[in-house]
């Protein structure tokens, strides 16, 4: 028989899923319903298990203990410090998620006692160290905001110019020129005019993701 003589350690995945109201940046957390950190606020996310992959883990877990389905999912950094665990040594490989609010219910399950939306600003103490995990993912939005038109995913599948703006600044940290933001954007190709809708005073204009998205620095170097 075979005997692996190093140590070894547990992997687990953790998901930072990003939603938008149309003002703020939000992200998803759970109520440990169990120890270590029960009651404690923590992202989604568990032990693999020895016959999936980390991608189907870290979608496994969201389902149980959300009711959430992204379908942006994208594996970011391993956190990997001997002491992020107390119960083992405990690599976790790390998602992130942008998603539509609009588009699934929130219901907590498995190990979770509750699941929520929080103000990416406004975040209660968490569990682990899922504090460092979240700004983590924070920081690569803001670089690959400039090379793949990931905000879209944020937002329905027809939005105003207003909401795209906005979604570019809470990203980036930057405040944008409306007329400016505006003309580049209708500009680049990238997206498609809807229709006028029907707005506060006046109508807004609706638009949508072209079908074929420009590769263009220049464009995402805003």
């Amino acid at each position: 028989m075979f005997i692996y003589k190093y140590p070894r350690p547990s992997v687990a995945t953790d998901s930072v899923v990003f939603g938008f109201d149309g003002r703020e940046l939000f992200v998803l957390l759970i109520e440990r319903g169990v120890e270590p950190f029960k009651g404690s606020w923590a992202l989604p996310g568990g032990f693999l298990k020895p016959d999936e992959t980390v991608e189907d883990c870290a979608r496994r877990e969201l389902e149980e203990e959300t009711g959430a389905r992204p379908e942006y999912l994208e594996q970011f950094h391993v956190f990997s410090k001997p002491s992020r665990d107390p119960r083992t040594r405990v690599l976790s490989v790390a998602f992130y998620a942008l998603v539509r609010k609009s588009e699934f219910r929130l219901i907590a399950g498995d190990d979770a006692a509750k699941a929520c939306w929080y103000s990416l600003d406004a975040l209660p103490p968490l569990a682990f160290d899922h504090a460092s995990i979240i700004e983590s993912a924070r920081r690569k939005l803001r670089e690959v905001i400039h090379t793949r038109p990931i905000a879209f995913k944020l937002l329905d599948k027809k939005f105003s110019m207003p909401e795209l703006q906005r979604v570019y600044e809470l990203i980036t940290g930057q405040s944008y020129d409306r007329r400016n933001f505006a003309r580049k954007m209708s500009s680049s190709g990238v997206l498609a005019c809807e229709e006028a809708a029907p707005g506060s005073g006046r109508q807004k204009t609706a638009y949508s993701l072209a079908k074929e998205v420009f590769d263009d620095d220049s464009f995402w170097n805003l």
